[in-house]
């Protein structure tokens, strides 16, 4: 690994190795975080193009402010600052909105980018993310 050049040169091989294991154990995290996501936004894929199918507007505030809600309170209990999981969650939501818009054959602000999130997915608009392969083809899915 040749990321060990901010290391000092007096730095013992067992702070090297300690800090490559718990790297490693971030790395792994990091990518479960990036599968779940995956999974997260086929689902929403799916709402969003029952929404579309049944007229349903693309966002829901009432479903939105629960959420966020909800995952405050677990974000406590987990000792996450709620704050962060928040700006998380609306960061997350403007995304699925954003593809909910663009399953339904409209983009209004959609195509706009984002701004950081505010305190409630209602008021933070929709993202210009990319990466959703069911919606943009400049990203394709992995293989199952």
């Amino acid at each position: 690994m040749a990321a060990n050049k901010e290391l000092p040169a007096d730095a013992g091989q067992e702070a090297i190795n300690e800090l490559q294991g718990i790297r490693q154990s971030i790395d792994n995290i990091d990518a479960a975080l990036i599968h779940l996501l995956a999974e997260r936004f086929k689902f929403t894929q799916s709402v969003g193009r029952l929404k579309a199918q049944h007229g349903l507007p693309p966002a829901d505030p009432a479903r939105e402010f629960l959420q966020i809600q909800r995952l405050r309170g677990l974000a406590e209990d987990a000792r996450l600052d709620p704050a962060f999981a928040e700006k998380f969650l609306n960061f997350i939501i403007a995304e699925v909105i954003h593809h909910h818009e663009k399953i339904a054959g409209g983009s209004s602000d959609a195509a706009k980018p984002a701004a950081a999130p505010t305190s409630s997915a209602s008021e933070s608009g929709s993202a210009a993310v990319t990466g959703d392969p069911a919606v943009d083809p400049a990203h394709p899915a992995p293989s199952a």
